[in-house]
């Protein structure tokens, strides 16, 4: 889906808005003329996004894993803002595992908030962009859902998830009027990874991504993916034979 600009305004909604790529996102939607929802669960660091963008970015505190209370919250934000023309779902989390260690809990609550969570919004927003013919769609996964690396187990089975359910869901969609896309990152420097102690090459920043993310989706392609550095570098990691591959990830893996 091309986005076009209509009488009423444009509409967009992002998840995992109170920092990382999900507010400089929120911020730059903002620049490009929309009014924008923005969700995450803490109400606090919405409401400072919300004053820099001088009545353009708009708080709608939301726990995506409570599906009821998504539906509310996309209910709240079409009577307040209007029909949500563009949606991208970046909350989520990262968890390090140790495979020796291995907890299901762990397991759990990642799944719970990357892959369910991102079902309940999907749920919210699709019904009403199909009844309208229009929409954009975008699912924020990650490189690391390409291949299976050391210690990234968990939250790249996640995404990998996340990439599968975007192929899948594509072209029943267009077929709709409704486009869905599926945005992996690299590395980018965000709070989040401000906690990593390894070396994470290609890095870029928030605001770099959310540049790439706008104008990927402004044409509706399905991948967006960056930095290419690090795309290149994992497609082709899970090109190789298996005993090749192994090999080269053993070097990855940490002391515990």
């Amino acid at each position: 889906m091309v986005m076009s600009a209509t009488s009423r305004g444009r509409v967009a909604w992002i998840t995992g808005a109170s920092s990382g790529i999900g507010r400089a996102l929120a911020l730059k939607f903002a620049r490009e003329g929309y009014q924008v929802g923005v969700s995450a669960r803490r109400a606090e660091d919405l409401d400072v996004l919300a004053k820099e963008s001088m009545g353009s970015i708009h708080a709608f505190p939301l726990d995506i894993t409570d599906g009821a209370a998504v539906g509310r919250v996309v209910a709240e934000i079409e009577d307040k803002l209007g029909p949500i023309d563009m949606a991208v779902f970046s909350a989520g989390s990262y968890i390090r595992e140790t495979p020796h260690r291995f907890q299901a809990e762990q397991f759990r609550q990642m799944v719970d908030l990357n892959l369910v969570g991102t079902g309940h919004c999907l749920e919210a927003v699709i019904a009403p962009m199909v009844a309208r013919g229009r929409g954009g769609i975008g699912l924020v996964a990650s490189v690391s859902g390409y291949t299976g690396l050391p210690g990234g187990g968990i939250y790249g089975a996640t995404k990998s998830a996340l990439i599968t359910l975007a192929e899948a869901m594509r072209p029943g969609l267009q077929s709709k009027g409704v486009s869905i896309s599926i945005i992996n990152p690299g590395f980018v420097k965000t709070p989040l990874t401000d906690k990593n102690d390894f070396p994470m090459p290609f890095i870029v920043t928030a605001e770099d991504a959310a540049d790439k993310i706008f104008n990927g989706m402004k044409i509706g392609k399905f991948e967006i993916a960056f930095p290419w550095q690090m795309v290149l570098l994992l497609k082709a990691l899970r090109l190789l034979p298996y005993p090749l591959y192994f090999a080269l990830t053993r070097r990855m893996l940490r002391k515990s």
